[in-house]
């Protein structure tokens, strides 16, 4: 039986520490399905059509990986696609206050899905896509924190924003 973990998030935009995220949920599942949520309430900068986009050359070469997104509930959508887990990244204490709460929530509505948290490698503890957002309308570098092809993109979305 193949073990499908859902990894969902607004990915706005996916950064080195997803991509990490989504690396080391592959030793555990033998499918990984990142899903991404629409979430206007967040304000993303990049459409949901750009963030598929981006994530999909950002995992184009890792084997095992499916791009989607989902409306609604998360543990409704995991239960329709038969997925075994929820996957989600840990970076601090801070974090895990929220993502417990919504294990919780979700356990409580559909009993039987499970949620997995996984802590990024120690390089990429400290990275947000708020942060890194941040970072670029300052002018700051993003290629320590992006895939080349993601900061270009981030880097026009901020220039056409100032003008």
């Amino acid at each position: 039986m193949m073990k499908i973990g859902i990894y969902p998030g607004t990915f706005d935009p996916i950064t080195h520490g997803h991509t990490d995220i989504i690396t080391r949920s592959l030793k555990v599942f033998d499918k990984v399905v990142v899903a991404v949520a629409p979430n206007p309430a967040k304000h993303p900068l990049f459409t949901l059509t750009e963030r598929l986009e981006m994530i999909r050359v950002v995992t184009q070469e890792i084997q095992g990986v499916e791009v989607t997104h989902f409306d609604g509930l998360l543990v409704d959508y995991v239960q329709r696609y038969g997925a075994h887990a929820i996957i989600r990244g840990l970076r601090a204490i801070s974090d895990f206050e929220h993502e417990f709460q919504m294990a919780l929530i979700n356990r409580k509505i559909a009993k039987q899905v499970e949620t997995v948290f996984l802590m990024p490698s120690e390089e990429y503890s400290y990275l947000s896509s708020t942060i890194i957002k941040d970072v670029a309308t300052h002018g700051g570098a993003l290629t320590e924190f992006l895939h080349p092809e993601v900061a270009r993109r981030l880097q026009e979305r901020i220039r056409s924003l100032k003008t």
